[in-house]
């Protein structure tokens, strides 16, 4: 087994696992440090994550929202690996990776993010694909494109076809986003694409098991966006709990709800790295942290963004963007600042500057707190919403590209990302005892 040395002995070795925004945050944050840093990720590319359901619903192509880790980090102390961390000798300072190599560090960023949680259901993640990587863009946008184009096929050849209902578990940000969407490209995008079926006739559900959706938010965005759903034509239950995911419908408690195309947007666990370190995990896996962002007894180790459960103000820390962005300036910062003989005294403090979620075309609610204090609902929320994503895209040509298809879409209603790709099946497509033109075999108020 390989042993890698990357800094010849010389300098503080600085090993950074996830090229994220905690992982690129740090990077960027060391570029002038006398270290030498390796970067290592199992992709590429960097993935701007907040535009990811674009992707899904064919707004936006990969590309407009990725960027090679070789192209955004560029600093002549750095270097770029494209591998897999499969395990840690913390006592030794190692990190195992998948091709057989250890690499040597001093001083450890572990920034590798969340992914989808079942909650004990894992077979449920291919009926319900959840939304975190471009991979899972690609296959949700396969989905729903499928659903209307089998629908128009079966439609031809029998006269009928299943109802068009899209499930999607979760009212958070990411649910009530891709809800949205599906309802804007039904009613607006494809409209006049089919022959014969009608794409506005599709019917989009949201089921979420708190008593609201978007819960992080202030009760008035709260009511504001269940308003903005409802106008969308979105169903939305709240207080429903999904019991079973199965091909085709899924359960809530005894009643069964017909869905030719379901996904996740419910629940999310912290990357498996954290519990490799050995260190004190809660409960989703993220590991504990100290005010310094370091765990109990490891200051050589810095754990940021969704990884790390963090307090700041007596408050929990989200996993969202933001602070995963100054969790890795902050731990960069620290570690310049140790090399250099000096030490960080102020513990990590997370500045929220608000939040933003869409819903639709022209439609989203805001909750800013810098560099003003307000409450924002609908085209102004959404304008907002659209000026801090692409400011915060990576590259010139990422916005530009982003901005145009954005203006394209809006101004003509047109979008040029349709492709279906890959497999041509539709989980639960068929079944003999689907329900046509039907949302659930009981009543459902919206």
């Amino acid at each position: 087994m390989a042993v890698a040395d990357v800094t010849g002995g010389v300098r503080k070795r600085v090993l950074i696992i996830g090229a994220g925004f905690a992982g690129l945050r740090a990077a960027e944050a060391l570029e002038k440090a006398e270290v030498n840093v390796t970067l290592v990720d199992r992709k590429n590319h960097h993935t701007f994550q907040p535009l990811l359901y674009q992707v899904a619903m064919a707004v936006l192509s990969p590309a407009d929202i990725a960027q090679p880790i070789r192209t955004v980090v560029r600093s002549p102390n750095t270097q770029v690996l494209m591998d897999e961390v499969v395990g840690f000798d913390v006592d030794g300072r190692r990190a195992h990776l998948k091709s057989g190599t250890e690499l040597q560090y001093d001083y450890l960023i572990l920034a590798t993010g969340s992914t989808h949680s079942y909650f004990g259901k894992e077979e449920w993640a291919s009926l319900a694909p959840g939304l975190k990587t471009i991979e899972d863009a690609v296959e949700i946008r396969r989905r729903v494109l499928l659903a209307f184009e089998k629908a128009e096929g079966e439609m031809l050849e029998s006269g009928k076809h299943p109802a068009l209902n899209f499930v999607i578990i979760g009212g958070g940000p990411t649910g009530v986003e891709l809800a949205g969407a599906i309802s804007d490209i039904a009613k607006l995008y494809i409209r006049k694409d089919f022959k014969h079926i009608d794409p506005a006739s599709a019917r989009v559900l949201i089921l979420e098991g708190s008593p609201a959706v978007l819960a992080a938010y202030p009760e008035d965005l709260q009511k504001s966006a269940l308003q903005q759903l409802k106008e969308l034509g979105v169903i939305v239950r709240t207080g429903q709990r999904v019991t079973d995911v199965q091909p085709g419908y899924v359960m809530v408690g005894d009643q069964r709800i017909d869905s030719v195309v379901t996904l996740w947007a419910a629940g999310v666990q912290a990357s498996p790295l954290g519990k490799m370190l050995g260190v004190e995990c809660d409960k989703k896996g993220a590991v504990n942290v100290d005010e310094f962002l370091h765990p109990k007894d490891h200051p050589e180790i810095f754990v940021c963004g969704d990884l790390a459960h963090a307090m700041s103000d007596g408050k929990p820390v989200p996993g969202v963007a933001q602070p995963a962005m100054q969790m890795g300036s902050y731990a960069g910062k620290s570690i310049a600042l140790e090399v250099e003989g000096g030490r960080m005294k102020k513990p990590f403090h997370y500045f929220d500057k608000g939040d933003l979620a869409t819903i639709g075309r022209a439609s989203a609610v805001g909750n800013v707190k810098w560099p003003f204090r307000a409450h924002m609902s609908g085209f102004l929320a959404w304008v907002t919403w659209l000026v801090v994503h692409i400011f915060f895209l990576i590259g010139f040509r990422n916005r530009f590209s982003v901005f145009r298809s954005w203006a394209f879409t809006y101004l003509f209603f047109k979008e040029g990302v349709r492709l279906i790709t890959g497999s041509q099946e539709l989980p639960g497509w068929g079944i003999e005892d689907a329900h046509v033109g039907e949302l659930t075999t009981q009543p459902i108020e919206p």
